[in-house]
């Protein structure tokens, strides 16, 4: 055997690869097969990433056999170049070189052939036959955890890197710190980060990119990484730019965006890379500037449909739908680019929030003219728009017509059935669901859940429950929290405690739903603790919350609670969420101190808007100073505030309180000159208010002659104002119609008992109470929140 030598091996490489170009392959084999007899494994490592140009498999299979013949092992990892990924897998397999290079050429293809968790397996396997592992290995590797996003594979790898010294290394710690951020843990991201000890720009961008995949806070600070970038000498790329691009979009931040414009067009970059224009397009388009993302995108020498897609998409978000429509039309006459489904997607979303029917029907009838094949994304915003607009008959055949039905085609379907009341066809839909194997989500039961507690439907809000728990959905804190809501609303405020109880997890929606459960069923005390221990936990809670709060305050008439929730309003800056304000308001006015009620009013720094002006005339009203009532109504509309239905409803209940007849009849009347049409609470108020004044002739006719669809509650104030004023005519005919409307109401009974004894008809009265007892009611009895 000649002894191995350098000289040796650099000719033959040159050799095959000579032979290879002209297609020498049987001349290759010979000669190749001498020289195998004579080369250690080494030359043979060398050897097999010679064949890449070859493309006579044969060839590299009788390669492979002389190999294995003469005892030398090795791995072909080549086998992947020329279409036979499963045989270069196997071969993977059976490495039995203690050298790292083979195993590295192995986890290469496995990651770029997306075979990840073979890449994975084969890691553990080198790490199982004692080979020292380096950073290309672990580099590879941690890619494959990012597209598996599996955290705890990445979390061990971390420890490997950690143990070898190799977290340090600038492509290592790229991919920890991309492995973190996609597993949204930033915490870790950022120790990462810290490792490393030389950061250049693409360790940079790392953290610029993790950072700019939020759509919260956290986005924020890809701006902070790039300026201490800067202070370290670095100067952004293009990905860099492209990433910040995207921060400024998911934050809205316009005037960021615009810098970031500016410094591209400062340094000259971008310009002429399509993803960058895309992404300044889009950035532009979702903070409303949609004339500098219409420039933006005549900017580029070829525009290509992503950029259309994403000026369409962003100005769609942004609620600028008229002009989304018209860049469709726009990019229609561009002869380069076709839409394709994510463009008909958008503009689909975009006729829903216009409801434009026709238009959707003229894209579906579009859709069919060009073509254009019905992808699940299409034709799921098909059947979604179908369903808005109640055209179920469209919407099943386009899901009959969908050859693999996954979980969100069936959501999307049961959804439609359930938003037009067809509970029925959605229960059929979930059974076809369960007979194909597809499992439901939490999006499923959600979509029940809501369905059955907009109609108070307890018992199959409870079969919801049954199934949530029996396919392990329960554990999903948005399921919980729903079916939480749902026992709320139906009534059961104990069971909804205990699913409150049982739940592991709890976040801000969890605790605000059980207090305004307890807070609509008069349980403040109960909302109040709960809020104390909301603070142990450490969450910080929102507007909503406080106002359930100052509700439960207000039922308990707690003035001092109520003062320190006012200081914790200005300690957390929340004086500019007006809905916190005016429950402020209308709290302080329920406790008696209606001085501070208009010191908070007068506070508001923006002008008062019309709901701030509805929650102090509603105050004024609570203490019967119809007068101030009177008078804040001129005021706002002094100020050019139109005022509402409500701003009405709260007028009109003043004056009757005070028995202003006259000018409650001007400001009825009134309503028409602001194009507010009377509605029952209207009506209601000059009943009760007509009824007061003992003018009951006239509360007859108003509630014979009134629109109302339901007149029962004007009927029960009639009655009331009968037995006050000693009116037994109008009382007999207006109870007896009100027993045939409410015969099983108890307060009728007492009131008809009344009239009856007041005018001295004993025996009338007595077989009143006599019938309500044959039906089972009793009369209940009165209570004092005092």
């Amino acid at each position: 055997m000649l002894p191995f030598c350098a000289g040796f091996q650099l000719p033959l490489k040159r050799f095959l690869q000579f032979a290879l170009r002209r297609g020498h392959s049987r001349r290759l084999y010979d000669n190749t097969c001498k020289r195998l007899a004579l080369l250690p494994t080494y030359t043979v490592k060398r050897f097999e990433f010679c064949p890449e140009r070859s493309t006579d498999i044969r060839l590299l299979r009788k390669v492979h056999a002389s190999i294995l013949t003469h005892g030398l092992g090795g791995s072909i990892s080549c086998y992947s170049n020329f279409g036979c990924l499963p045989k270069s897998l196997r071969m993977s397999h059976t490495i039995a070189s203690k050298q790292i290079s083979p195993w590295n050429s192995a986890i290469i293809n496995y990651f770029r052939s997306g075979h990840f968790e073979e890449a994975l397996l084969l890691y553990l396997n080198l790490k199982s036959e004692g080979i020292n592992i380096d950073s290309a290995a672990i580099n590879f590797v941690l890619k494959c955890c990012i597209e598996l996003m599996h955290l705890h594979f990445g979390r061990s790898i971390h420890a490997d890197a950690l143990k070898t010294g190799l977290n340090s290394n600038m492509f290592v710690g790229s991919s920890l710190i991309g492995v973190y951020f996609a597993s949204g843990t930033i915490k870790d991201a950022e120790r990462a980060f810290e490792e490393i000890s030389e950061k250049d720009v693409v360790t940079y961008t790392s953290m610029v990119s993790g950072y700019s995949r939020f759509t919260d806070f956290n986005a924020w600070r890809a701006f902070d990484i790039v300026t201490k970038m800067h202070s370290e000498g670095l100067d952004a790329n293009r990905v860099t730019l492209v990433s910040l691009l995207q921060a400024a979009a998911h934050l809205r931040a316009l005037k960021e965006g615009c810098s970031i414009h500016c410094y591209a067009f400062r340094r000259g970059m971008g310009f002429s890379d399509e993803v960058f224009l895309t992404s300044l397009v889009d950035m532009y388009a979702k903070c409303g500037a949609s004339a500098a993302a219409a420039c933006a995108l005549r900017q580029m020498k070829r525009r290509n449909v992503a950029s259309w897609n994403a000026l369409i998409a962003g100005l769609s978000r942004s609620g600028q739908i008229s002009e989304s429509l018209k860049y469709f039309h726009l990019m229609q006459q561009d002869d380069d680019v076709f839409p394709d489904s994510v463009t008909l997607a958008n503009i689909l979303s975009a006729c829903s929030n216009l409801n434009f029917e026709k238009y959707t029907t003229s894209l579906h009838a579009y859709i069919t003219r060009r073509n254009i094949f019905l992808d699940e994304v299409l034709t799921t915003s098909l059947i979604e728009l179908y369903s808005k607009f109640n055209k179920m008959i469209q919407a099943r055949k386009l899901f009959e017509n969908i050859s693999f039905r996954d979980v969100v085609c069936y959501n999307v379907m049961i959804s439609g059935y359930l938003q037009n009341g067809k509970i029925e066809e959605a229960v059929n839909i979930f059974s076809e669901m369960n007979k194909a194997g597809t499992r439901p989500n939490s999006a499923t039961m959600v979509n029940f859940l809501s369905a059955f507690t907009d109609i108070e439907d307890e018992r199959n809000g409870r079969c919801i429950h049954g199934i949530a728990v029996r396919h392990g959905l329960w554990l999903d804190l948005d399921l919980s929290n729903m079916i939480m809501h749902m026992y709320v609303r139906c009534g059961q405020i104990n069971t909804a405690r205990i699913i409150f109880d049982l739940m592991a997890h709890k976040d801000l929606i969890s605790w605000t739903t059980m207090m305004q459960g307890y807070v609509n069923y008069g349980f403040g005390e109960e909302a109040a603790a709960l809020f104390v221990q909301i603070q142990g936990t450490g969450s910080q809670p929102d507007s909503l919350t406080i106002m359930t709060l100052l509700q439960a305050y207000a039922q308990l008439g707690n003035l001092e609670s109520v003062k320190d929730i006012h200081g914790y309003i200005y300690r957390r800056c929340m004086e500019e969420d007006i809905a916190t304000i005016n429950s402020l308001i209308i709290t302080y006015a329920k406790c008696g101190r209606l001085d501070i009620a208009e010191s908070v009013f007068g506070s508001i720094l923006t002008e008062p808007g019309l709901t701030s002006w509805n929650t102090m005339i509603a105050a004024y009203g609570i203490h019967g100073y119809c007068k101030d009532v009177l008078k804040m109504f001129d005021q706002m509309q002094g100020k050019n505030v139109k005022p509402d239905a409500l701003t009405f409803s709260s007028v009109l209940s003043a004056c009757s309180h005070s028995g202003l007849v006259e000018e409650a009849w001007h400001i009825f009347h009134s309503m028409k000159d602001h194009s507010v049409s009377p509605q029952e609470e209207h009506y209601n108020c000059m009943i009760d208010l007509l009824g007061r004044a003992g003018r009951l002739e006239e509360a007859l006719a108003l509630l014979k002659h009134s629109p109302m669809r339901d007149k029962a509650a004007g009927m029960r104030s009639l009655l009331a104002a009968c037995k006050n004023h000693k009116n037994s005519e109008i009382g007999e005919a207006i109870g007896a119609e009100l027993l045939e409307l409410e015969p099983h109401n108890s307060g009728t009974y007492a009131l008809m008992s009344n009239v009856y004894a007041q005018v001295g008809k004993w025996s009338e009265a007595a077989y009143l109470w006599a019938l309500a007892r044959k039906r089972g009611l009793s009369k209940a009895p009165g209570y004092s929140f005092v």
